[in-house]
């Protein structure tokens, strides 16, 4: 009886660390946002950076993440003094701390754009490593959960969800106190913040969070991590799912940097309100992971994208009647539209990601979770890319430029199309959550 007792309370304080170290980590990553509001205005105002320079330098930037498929199978097979997860979060937690101290240090209107881009790609290799980190726990200790409980539809992506309200939380802070200071102190203030992440990375142990403490050789470790990914992803139910998810960011023209600055220099607003605006699009994110956690995990993953990527269209044709001032001569005023609108369009691009992760944590084989959410997320970082260089690519075909936007209204009316077209192929996605064998010893 006693040790039963001692064995929960064990139990309970090895998920207290858990949701401790994990809650650190993507409130972190959620809080990513307050630099990057910052480095907008930054480009805009004090560089002069056109909307296509803008767009280009937003997706230039999150190249490294494209990489991430590597990270995790490093971060698999590659233990360094016998743990493998902690100390790719903390190198990545320094990378960003370096480069964002080094942008605060820099940071004038005589730095260069290339020297700015230098720096940033170096922030989002430190990002990317991180974030492969943290999803291969979340995805390790989730199988572990669903197999240590007698009900596992009531635990399936509860840690999942947790670290996606915990991203949110850091989300809704970021965007709150962005555009409240100055972008020296907003990068040095960022920068200080990954230094602390990165001590307080060091000082945990895997142990105590129960990941495995068992060295692999590490040339042969990346082969045959390698060809284990390889074998994944023949499985026909995660390439079809991963492919769909891809394609149906890929496919639509992202057109972020062009509707910054038509917000921002044609309608003048604030950058608070942008701020707000945010905020209201990380508070839905919010509400999005405590709805799915309650209601919706039970729900085929086919249905709830295929809802999903229909309001995403539905709010860019919206965009197209807000740029015609629709919107505004029904009495709506503009940063009205801006606030909840636009803030709920930006989030909803990610809404698809959370059902998509918690069916990837059941697909994927035991042993090669951080291989295979990197892969799902370099994939998503990919097609960002392409849509972004697509949405260059369109603005340019219809004219828009920082001082002419008459253009945007057929450029929001072609990525209101563009997104409809992945719904026609929505059958790739699994109707159903397989069963995940484990690997073989």
């Amino acid at each position: 009886m006693v040790s039963k007792e001692s064995g929960e309370e064990e139990m309970r304080r090895r998920r207290r660390w858990i949701r401790g170290f994990l809650g650190l980590g993507f409130c972190v990553q959620g809080f990513r946002c307050f630099p990057w509001t910052a480095i907008n205005f930054f480009l805009k105002d004090s560089l002069n950076a056109s909307p296509s320079t803008l767009q280009l330098l937003q997706n230039s930037a999150n190249l490294p993440m494209v990489g991430k498929p590597l990270y995790g199978v490093v971060s698999d097979a590659v233990y360094v003094g016998g743990q493998h997860r902690i100390p790719y979060i903390a190198v990545g937690a320094l990378l960003q701390a370096v480069s964002w101290l080094a942008i605060a240090i820099l940071s004038s209107p005589n730095m260069s754009i290339f020297s700015i881009t230098i720096y940033l790609l170096l922030s989002n290799l430190g990002a990317s490593i991180a974030e492969v980190a943290n999803d291969a726990i979340v995805a390790e200790l989730g199988k572990q959960d669903r197999q240590q409980s007698s009900s596992s539809s009531s635990s399936s992506g509860e840690l999942q969800s947790f670290v996606w309200m915990a991203s949110s939380v850091g989300g809704v802070l970021g965007n709150l106190a962005a555009g409240r200071f100055s972008p020296h102190a907003t990068f040095s203030a960022f920068g200080a913040l990954l230094a602390v992440q990165f001590l307080v990375t060091a000082a945990f142990s895997e142990s105590s969070l129960g990941l495995p403490r068992t060295p692999a050789p590490s040339g042969a470790g990346v082969r045959e991590q390698l060809r284990e990914l390889a074998d994944a992803l023949g499985k026909p139910e995660i390439a079809r799912a991963i492919s769909w998810l891809a394609a149906s960011y890929a496919a639509i023209p992202a057109l972020t940097g062009t509707m910054f600055f038509y917000q921002t220099r044609h309608l003048k607003v604030e950058p608070s309100m942008m701020g707000i605006s945010r905020v209201f699009g990380q508070g839905a994110m919010l509400a999005w992971s405590i709805v799915y956690d309650r209601y919706l995990k039970s729900v085929p993953v086919r249905k709830v994208t295929s809802y999903v990527q229909a309001t995403m269209a539905v709010l860019m044709f919206s965009d197209f009647l807000f740029v015609r001032g629709v919107y505004r001569y029904a009495g709506v005023p503009d940063t009205v539209y801006v606030v909840f609108f636009s803030g709920l369009l930006e989030v909803l691009y990610f809404f698809k990601i959370l059902p998509f992760s918690v069916l990837m944590a059941q697909l994927c084989p035991r042993g090669c979770e951080g291989s295979v959410m990197a892969f799902l997320m370099a994939a998503v970082a990919l097609a960002f890319v392409v849509s972004g260089y697509l949405g260059v690519a369109l603005a340019s075909c219809v004219g828009v430029t920082a001082d002419d936007f008459s253009g945007m209204p057929v450029g929001l009316l072609v990525q209101a199309v563009c997104t409809i077209l992945p719904l026609f192929w929505c059958s790739c996605i699994p109707e159903e959550k397989p069963r995940t064998g484990k690997k073989k010893d």
